[in-house]
């Protein structure tokens, strides 16, 4: 067709107007997926082409659409099908005919609206799922303009003479060019603004952006009585990389709308948005038309993978599919498990299989955080290929003894869907802890589909663990019971429910009380997401100076949210154990998940005043983080052959370190002038002096972070950095010592900011407790007050009484501890 094309056009005057029209359809319409005619009040009628549309299995393809604009319409021309409608969060019985996707494409140089002429042509891009013949029926309409499109806009922003209304009002900058909007990230939390007003009702914001990188974004929105963007008015999308698409986020105003808030992701870099338009979903259709085309797609071709370690064993690992427009393969919207849709990438073991049509493909391979990205082509032709991947490593901390673990995962809730099915099984999970190199799984059911996930928990390792890769199913208090003064991580149950029913109603609501049933079975347990509620504050302690970082620092929090809130109390109490002696109510504050400063913070002047609670890394898959499990980590000592149990009890003694994976904080080792030698972990990581003195303070070290060519090891002391050690940040293992003057009883641990965190040795001088600061027992003493003011109506009547009591003894013991401190 090009060079029909060129010899008929190359042969035309200007002033042969309606022989060029002629022959322009002519040229095209044959290859029309349909033609649609516009009247005054919208589409009126839609012809299906003359013959089947051809595609290819799990493939896109640029089809036309002609436009007979009789109206001269110079709205958006819309089109969707029943077929078109997402996999994910749709019934069952509907995944067998939601076999398409269809996206307009509106970017320049095309313009996203019909241009009034009497005659054009759209491009309409069109994906299959399925190989074979298939039909479906295609609804066009028109949206924006004059006539009855008009009512389903709300705000079209046109950028050709500016911003039209938009503001940088974070970390961000942002221009209009050429038509476009150009939006700088300039750093974590960018986000751009716009007032807009509208009818309460169901709307959808869309856009054509190119991303420069990929993760998650977020829309927030506020209304005239809720004048701020919250959480409870946010909705995440997954973005893509280094192509342009529409995006679509659907939600609802329950006021009328007051303005809406783009935040582009969190990594510095460009982002251009074509246009953006926000349209009513509650109005009742207005003209539209369809029709019932014929497809037929031939099949794609199967790549088969080979994947390996580095020493040869078959393994499963990450893979992301690109093609050269960016497209991600499979298709996230047609995707169903163990495929999850809310993330790019794809798990895939030797011998499995994706089918992709015939092209080249950028693949990015990975292995976990230990792993060495790779970038590999991928060219398909016509005959099954094989794509082989062997895992490069910079470290493998599990080589000496070091098992990497996630306490906090999900299979259903959240980004999960609750429809096809509830959630995900347990062999759909281990497929991405073994993709992702993550050794120990704990797979925690909370309220969403709460009473179908409770099956799979047995109390001990699932039956879908593959060693040494383990997946147990827990509990997180979430959306039920005592959920409201702070989530709980319940690790290493017995009993899954509390007694006295057999779902989620019935549960306590003073999480002092889900603990002591917890406790009293043997569990292992700490706060989920800490800095969730601790990152607004209401006060200040004093004068006393921050630290670097910020940690610790003396400002008071609201606990106005569900992560280390009721904590301040729970770290006070001992409860029974499974033998009925007392036992410390938590064993573990949660990190690497959220707001570094907060939740190290929290834990910090908790320290301080004596309490001896670890850190335990999670992710919060995939609520907090829908990007891979194991984005924040714990790594237990576990000697021998790995042991469930035995590793999780070493959160509880502390014999582990926190990381994001890119930096290691091993053997972490304490020695006395007289040479007793002691490892985090071993007899409650506690060292005994007689008098002050000199203690050395060992490591094995290593960072892997490009771009840097160092990074601080910090030695603590008390929440104080006493002593900083540069190592490079190549991946080298390096033997850290540090000598440090011990005056009084300490905690020490190294740091990493904000990558790694070991836990801390407890040295106790003359037998002295550790009561490192009167401005942390003063911080805790405020912060049980603010506590209580937020939580003390989240508790059932029937528990106020216990729930006093329990504060009350908090006052004490925090009251006590600050009477003791001499500094």
């Amino acid at each position: 067709m090009p060079e029909e094309a060129r010899k008929i056009l190359a042969g035309l005057k200007p002033s042969d107007g309606d022989k060029a029209v002629a022959e322009v359809q002519r040229l095209l319409d044959g290859r029309c997926l349909a033609a649609v005619e516009t009247g005054p009040e919208g589409v009126s009628k839609v012809t299906a082409g003359t013959r089947p549309v051809e595609l290819v299995e799990q493939g896109w393809r640029a089809c036309l659409v002609k436009v007979v604009n009789r109206a001269g319409a110079t709205g958006m021309l819309r089109a969707d099908s029943p077929s078109a409608q997402p996999v994910p969060n749709g019934p069952k019985d509907k995944v067998a005919e939601r076999w398409m996707m269809l996206m307009p494409h509106t970017a320049q140089p095309l313009l996203p609206n019909l241009s009034g002429l009497g005659l054009e042509y759209t491009v309409l891009q069109v994906y299959s799922r399925d190989a074979g013949n298939r039909n479906a029926v295609l609804d066009f309409r028109l949206e924006g303009g004059q006539g009855a499109g008009k009512a389903f806009l709300a705000r079209e922003w046109d950028f050709t003479k500016g911003p039209d209304g938009w503001v940088a009002e974070n970390q961000s900058e942002l221009d209009a060019k050429t038509g476009k909007l150009i939006v700088k990230s300039l750093g974590e939390d960018p986000f751009i603004t716009a007032p807009v007003v509208t009818p309460r009702g169901k709307l959808s914001l869309r856009f054509w952006a190119n991303f420069e990188k990929g993760g998650m974004a977020q829309i927030f929105w506020w209304t005239r009585s809720r004048r701020y963007p919250d959480g409870g008015h946010q909705k995440s999308i997954q973005i893509e990389p280094g192509a342009g698409k529409e995006y679509v986020v659907d939600f609802t105003a329950e006021d009328e709308l007051a303005g809406i808030r783009i935040d582009p992701g969190s990594e510095k870099g460009l982002i251009q948005f074509d246009w953006i338009r926000l349209s009513r979903e509650d109005k009742p259709a207005g003209p539209h038309s369809r029709a019932e085309i014929t497809f037929q797609a031939r099949p794609s071709v199967p790549v088969t993978f080979k994947v390996a370690e580095f020493d040869g064993t078959p393994c499963t690992a990450a893979f992301l599919i690109r093609d050269k427009e960016g497209r991600v393969y499979p298709a996230q919207a047609k995707r169903l498990a163990p495929d999850f849709f809310f993330h790019p990438q794809v798990y895939r073991a030797t011998g499995e299989t994706v089918r992709l049509p015939a092209g080249k493909y950028a693949v990015l391979c990975s292995r976990g955080p230990e792993s060495i990205p790779e970038a590999k082509e991928l060219v398909v032709a016509d005959q099954p290929v094989t794509f082989s991947y062997t895992v490069q490593r910079w470290i493998d901390p599990s080589a000496q003894g070091w098992w990497s673990g996630d306490h906090h995962i999900h299979a259903a809730g959240c980004l999960h869907y609750e429809n096809p099915s509830e959630g995900v099984e347990p062999s759909d999970m281990m497929r991405h802890v073994l993709g992702e190199d993550l050794k120990v799984g704990c797979c925690l059911t909370w309220g969403p589909c709460f009473d179908y996930q409770k099956r799979f928990f047995t109390g001990k390792p699932d039956n879908v663990s593959k060693y040494p890769y383990l997946l147990r199913y827990d509990v997180e208090v979430s959306g039920f019971g005592s959920h409201a003064s702070g989530h709980l991580n319940l690790l290493k149950l017995k009993e899954q429910i509390y007694p006295g029913g057999d779902s989620k109603k019935h549960w306590p609501t003073l999480g002092m009380n889900t603990l002591r049933w917890a406790k009293k079975q043997g569990g292992i347990t700490g706060p989920a997401h800490s800095a969730n509620g601790l990152t607004r504050f209401v006060g200040r302690i004093g004068e006393t100076q921050d630290g670097p970082h910020g940690l610790p620092n003396f400002n008071i929090p609201a606990y106005d949210g569900i992560g280390a809130n009721e904590y301040i109390v729970d770290a006070t109490h001992t409860v029974p154990g499974p033998d009925g002696k007392p036992v410390p109510a938590l064993d573990f504050i949660s990190a690497m998940d959220t707001d570094r400063v907060a939740e190290w913070n929290m834990w910090y002047h908790t320290l301080n005043c004596g309490y001896r609670i670890r850190v335990s890394g999670e992710t919060d898959f995939p609520c907090i983080s829908g990007d891979r499990v194991g984005m924040g980590r714990v790594y237990v000592k576990v000697p021998g052959q790995l042991d469930f149990d035995q590793w999780v009890d070493g959160i509880q003694s502390g014999k582990s370190y926190v990381s994001d994976g890119t930096t290691h904080l091993m053997d972490f080792t304490a020695r006395t002038l007289e040479g007793k030698t002691l490892e985090v972990g071993e007899q409650g990581s506690e060292v005994r002096l007689d008098k002050p003195g000199h203690m050395l303070f060992t490591a094995q070290v290593a960072a892997y972070q490009p771009g840097k060519k160092s990074v601080p090891v910090e030695l603590v002391v008390n929440g104080q950095v006493l002593n900083t050690v540069e190592i490079p940040a190549d991946g080298s293992v390096q033997k850290l010592a540090i000598s440090a003057p011990i005056q009084r009883s300490s905690w020490v641990a190294l740091r990493v900011f904000p990558a790694a965190h070991s836990n801390p040795f407890f040295v106790l001088v003359n037998d002295k407790p550790i009561r490192a600061s009167k401005d942390s027992a003063k911080w805790c003493l405020a912060g049980v007050d603010q506590c209580w003011k937020m939580k003390e109506k989240t508790y059932a009547q029937s528990e106020q009484e216990q729930a006093r009591a329990d504060y009350a003894h908090a006052r004490r013991e925090y009251q006590r501890i600050l009477e003791e401190s001499d500094r």
